[in-house]
């Protein structure tokens, strides 16, 4: 039974890039949007927010 030996820091350094593409995605996801897309999340936010002020009970 023989292993073939591993490159500690080739392996070491594929991790650091795995971590640094899913860091990536992530802000490219939560930053890339369009002026457009972030002026409707906005708006629909707003919706929701007016919808929800709607509903609520006035206390006296």
């Amino acid at each position: 039974m023989s292993a073939t030996p591993v490159n500690l820091n080739r392996e070491r350094k594929k991790r650091a890039r795995a971590a640094e593409k899913l860091r990536a995605d992530a802000n490219a996801a939560r930053f890339g949007r369009t002026k457009a897309q972030k002026a409707e999340e906005e708006a629909a936010a707003t919706r929701a927010r007016a919808r929800l002020d709607a509903h609520r009970r006035e206390e006296e």
